[in-house]
């Protein structure tokens, strides 16, 4: 039997990598004669370099960048050909901030737009710049300074979204000259605009710690920033993702796609699903909000085209059997019903395999 372990991340526990890792590990325990094809998978947030490199190989080339608070941090860019892939969680992941020590009203994304400079300084045509998961809510105007935009006269891009406060223009010459050269695609998995009730600050402010009385304040921030550069534009779908990452990539002239279609095509995942006789996809939690371009729904969407079953592995499960069919999977097991809260969390590599393990008894001819 050929079996296709396609997870997106365990958050806060596993990588893709590493869980695809643990549910062949438990398949193989179980079944230890069937094909196993692992690709881990992403969204466009954390992990989409490391995931791409899996499958794709290529070249990584280290930088250090500016974090949201202006530390170095660690990132990579992955070369493949005359293409490049690049991460904006490494350089302003809500990871890479304790909680206590978050100040969203400062957090800046400038260190993402190095990450691009040090794309396009290392000859690639075509930028894929990942979104998710970020802890930034600046509208991109971080990464357009790194590109070189300048305001004029007033007011700062690179001290989060307090500093447009006083903002009366942006001078975009600099950084569209810089990316002139290169096509940029967003990869996201959010269709949310810039600005308003549905936008950057009032969808993911809360989660960034932007407190509910600051959320109107902090979103005429951004929509200073709109107002002096391209008010229509943050309307759009997408321009919210990432703290408003999406609209500063908009302004440079990039295109949109969905994080998992661009990792779905690149690693070939159709083809792969089109040659296995079992899909298995998995993440940390397994929810409504999956259906979001998230990875369960993406991969069981190709599955559903090579009209092979899909499950879900996860930490939990926390939808019903008719809503988990309407995502396309057939049927979706828990690490928490296996083996607790306690034990899941404790042990996520050898609960994920277990789980595989008992799974296979079910899946396995």
């Amino acid at each position: 039997m050929r079996v296709l372990i396609a997870p997106d991340r365990f958050a806060g526990t596993l990588t893709a990598v590493e869980a695809a890792a643990a549910i062949a590990e438990g398949w193989r325990r179980r079944s230890p004669d069937d094909e196993l094809d692992l690709v881990p998978m992403a969204d466009g947030g954390p992990g989409f370099v490391d995931v791409l490199h899996a499958s794709l190989g290529g070249e990584l080339l280290a930088v250090a960048v500016r974090g949201p608070y202006g530390e170095q941090v660690p990132g990579s860019v992955l070369l493949n050909g005359d293409t490049a892939y690049v991460e904006s969680a490494q350089a302003c992941g809500l990871h890479l901030t304790p909680e206590a020590d978050r100040r969203p009203e400062q957090a800046s994304s400038y260190g993402v737009g190095e990450l691009v400079t040090a794309a396009v300084g290392a000859g690639a045509r075509e930028v894929y710049v990942g979104l998710g998961g970020s802890g930034t809510n600046d509208g991109g105007a971080g990464l357009l300074a790194a590109l070189g935009a300048v305001p004029t006269p007033r007011g700062t891009l690179d001290q989060g979204p307090v500093g447009l406060t006083t903002l009366t223009g942006v001078d975009l010459t600099g950084a569209r000259s810089r990316v002139a050269a290169v096509r940029l695609v967003a990869a996201d998995d959010e269709d949310n605009p810039l600005l308003g009730l549905i936008g950057a600050t009032n969808v993911r402010g809360p989660h960034k710690g932007i407190a509910a009385d600051r959320l109107q304040t902090v979103d005429l921030m951004l929509e200073r920033l709109a107002a002096v550069t391209d008010r229509r534009l943050a309307l759009t779908r997408g321009a919210g993702a990432a703290g408003g990452l999406g609209f500063a990539l908009l302004l440079l002239g990039a295109t949109r796609r969905s994080g998992i279609e661009v990792v779905t095509d690149a690693v070939g995942l159709a083809e792969r699903a089109g040659r296995a006789d079992l899909v298995i996809t998995g993440e940390g939690a397994f929810d409504f909000s999956s259906s979001s371009g998230k990875v369960p729904y993406g991969v069981a969407r190709v599955a559903a085209r090579a009209l092979r079953p899909c499950i879900a592995l996860a930490g939990q499960v926390l939808v019903g059997s008719r809503e988990m069919r309407a995502l396309g999977v057939e049927s979706a097991y828990s690490t928490v019903d296996l083996v607790g809260d306690r034990a899941s969390f404790a042990d996520p590599a050898g609960s994920l395999a277990a789980l595989a393990e008992r799974t296979a008894r079910t899946w396995s001819r």
